[in-house]
């Protein structure tokens, strides 16, 4: 069943942004248990998770290489449009999320 682009857009947002969130969150946990400092291990997680939130947000599989595909070759250069979108507004949740954990921290002051 096809989703509508619209939810498929405000999920890629939310779904990236609670990657960093959670990712960030759980790992500090984690650096906390095994005796690293967990704000700046919460600070750093952000930093690094983004490009897996992205990959998340937009599935995690070759649909959109095959949008892009069908894009080109086919001249469907509406769902090449949906798919930069969609990959658009999934680096704007990871960003977010990590400005919020930025802002959470204040880690960035010190560095």
């Amino acid at each position: 069943m096809k989703e509508p682009f619209m939810t498929l857009f405000i999920w890629s947002y939310f779904t990236s942004l609670g990657i960093i969130l959670g990712g960030s969150l759980i790992g500090a946990f984690g650096g906390f248990l095994v005796g690293k400092p967990p704000l700046y291990t919460m600070y750093m997680l952000s930093n690094s998770l983004k490009i897996w939130a992205i990959v998340g947000a937009i599935g995690g599989t070759f649909d959109t290489f095959y949008s892009f595909e069908r894009g080109l070759f086919e001249g469907a250069t509406k769902d090449v449009f949906k798919q930069i979108l969609l990959i658009l507004v999934a680096m704007g949740g990871a960003q977010t999320g990590s400005i919020i954990i930025k802002w959470l921290t204040q880690e960035h002051l010190g560095t």
